[in-house]
């Protein structure tokens, strides 16, 4: 798995699952962080068996509860999303939604050692965390993943991943975004992003 594989991305033994999901409620960025991490760890031992739409369904929960999702296609989508209908806002979040969860699935799809190291967090001036952690393989480098966390309704959840500390995930998905809205507006956005995650999940 590339370092570039091991963060595009961008979960559960059935009984660990519900366990996961609680602890991520009003507890600390960390907290969440790691939590998820266990979460992969686990899907990543099982992928085999699971497949990759076994994968799907057991990352979305944790997914839905460790990310903000609704706010990260917003953060992606960048200004045009004040301009896009209420009906194509919900479709658009539902559609990254779902490509960024089949996104993890298809990534993560073995098991060969690696852990998760968290290294520390950082407060950041408006008050977001930045949890930063290693992606550790054998006989590779580690890979530096860094999560920004904001608190949201009392809850933190994540809200952007940087490789190597520095290249925002969500940056690049705008940029990319930018020219697929330009084209063709929010239409063409939501049908690239529900075609990418068929293709996904066909494996």
């Amino acid at each position: 798995m590339s370092a570039r594989r091991a963060v595009t991305a961008a979960l559960f033994v059935a009984p660990l699952a519900p366990r996961i999901v609680r602890a991520q409620a009003g507890t600390t960025p960390q907290a969440v962080v790691e939590s998820f991490h266990a979460a992969l760890l686990d899907a990543m031992r099982n992928a085999q068996r699971l497949g990759v739409r076994g994968r799907e369904g057991r990352l979305r929960p944790a997914m839905e509860h460790a990310f903000d999702l609704p706010a990260m296609t917003r953060i992606a989508v960048g200004p045009p999303w004040a301009q896009i209908s209420a009906a194509d806002q919900q479709a658009l979040v539902t559609a990254f939604s779902d490509w960024s969860i089949a996104t993890f699935a298809s990534r993560f799809d073995g098991f060969a050692g690696q852990t998760f190291e968290t290294l520390g967090e950082n407060t950041l001036r408006n008050g977001d965390r930045l949890v930063r952690t290693h992606l550790t393989r054998r006989n590779e480098a580690p890979v530096q993943l860094s999560y920004l966390v904001r608190e949201i309704g009392g809850v933190w959840r994540i809200v952007d991943i940087y490789l190597t500390g520095t290249i925002s995930e969500l940056a690049s998905r705008r940029s990319e975004f930018t020219g697929i809205l330009r084209d063709g507006g929010a239409a063409r956005l939501i049908n690239e992003l529900t075609q990418r995650t068929q293709t996904l999940l066909r494996g």
